[in-house]
């Protein structure tokens, strides 16, 4: 295959539902499965990917493309061809070919840079925002106990996905994320001054901090050892809580036991839900507060990589598990004029 039938997700997105014709692309292999059809028969049902999305496909056993498939891993980079399908409105082809390739081979086909999905935003000027909001607290054994974490996993913090699929699931996304969230809680704080401002900020820039064990670098990010007996809330907890304890030894004066726990039980509450994997529910101020902008960002995020993803054109998304819905992508069409100006009037 030449490099000019590199086709990427979001050209084949943008197939039309009906249309079947010959397709080619260099993807990631996301994940894979053998799992078994109603006859009995096994089939791989795998998830390919590139920096502009992904998409699902499932491969038979009477294929030409299983034998490699059924030997690939995830994390592989595979070159596949077929013919377009799809099910439920969703591109999912019929897969005809497929090969392993290493990485040179990626790069000397024009694909290797195309692969990796990376933040939309500048990392730079995340990571400097990060640290003025960091220098901002006014309590300064919080601020302290932030710049502990930081100086313990700053490079991993610093490149690490926000989740595996969910939302931000790319590299800088636990970054972009976390910045996200301290933007919501500085625009909010000044409307709920029972809050301690200090404390919800901390709690806004460590809250996910158990990620950066919780998944493991690569090509495509998959979870540790760590992060699937423990979670990235109790190894967060973990690295909060001895990060504080440092601080608390050196310098007693500025950060006492019950700062450290409650921002300890922020971390430990901020997935809102037992069943979402919080270790307890939120039961202070600022625990509900960072609770609240975590879930917030993480479903507006889904929203805004939805539509950035969306081939031209495109009324729906596929069903996005994370909202439960799909989502609308075409954009609002306002009144503009005196219809305009009654329609403002209303609201005021």
């Amino acid at each position: 295959m030449s490099k000019s039938e590199n086709q990427t997700v979001a050209q084949l997105r943008g197939i039309a539902v009906g249309e079947k014709q010959p397709f080619g692309g260099i993807f990631l292999l996301r994940k894979a499965a053998v799992k078994k059809a109603k006859n009995g028969n096994d089939f791989l049902s795998l998830e390919f990917g590139d920096r502009t999305g992904s998409f699902q496909a499932n491969c038979w056993g009477d294929s030409p493309a299983y034998p490699a498939l059924s030997q690939a891993k995830e994390g592989d980079i595979v070159r596949i061809g077929g013919v377009s399908d799809h099910y439920r409105d969703a591109f999912s082809p019929n897969l005809r070919a497929a090969q392993v390739l290493d990485e040179k081979e990626a790069e000397e086909l024009g694909a290797l840079d195309g692969l990796l999905k990376v933040s939309p935003e500048d990392p730079e000027a995340l990571w400097d925002e990060f640290s003025r909001l960091t220098d901002g607290m006014a309590n300064e054994g919080l601020r302290l106990t932030v710049r502990a974490v930081m100086e313990e996993c700053q490079g991993a913090f610093r490149t690490a996905p926000a989740a595996v699929s969910m939302h931000q699931a790319y590299r800088f996304g636990l970054l972009e994320h976390t910045v996200h969230v301290a933007r919501v809680g500085k625009a909010l704080l000044p409307l709920y001054p029972e809050v301690e401002p200090s404390l919800a900020m901390a709690g806004c820039l460590l809250h996910d901090i158990g990620k950066v064990i919780e998944y493991a670098g690569g090509l495509v990010q998959t979870r540790t050892r760590q992060g699937r007996l423990l979670g990235h809330v109790v190894l967060g907890y973990k690295l909060v809580r001895s990060a504080a304890l440092r601080v608390q030894k050196k310098f007693p004066e500025k950060i006492n036991a019950d700062t450290i726990e409650r921002l300890e039980h922020i971390v430990l509450s901020h997935q809102g839900e037992l069943e979402w994997g919080a270790a307890v529910l939120a039961c202070t101020p600022e625990a509900l507060f960072v609770s609240l902008a975590d879930n917030f960002d993480a479903k507006m995020s889904m929203a805004q990589e939805a539509l950035r993803d969306a081939p031209q054109g495109t009324e729906l998304s596929e069903f996005m598990k994370g909202l439960g819905v799909q989502l609308l992508l075409t954009r609002p069409v306002l009144a503009d004029g005196a219809e305009a100006k009654e329609q403002q009037e209303n609201l005021l």
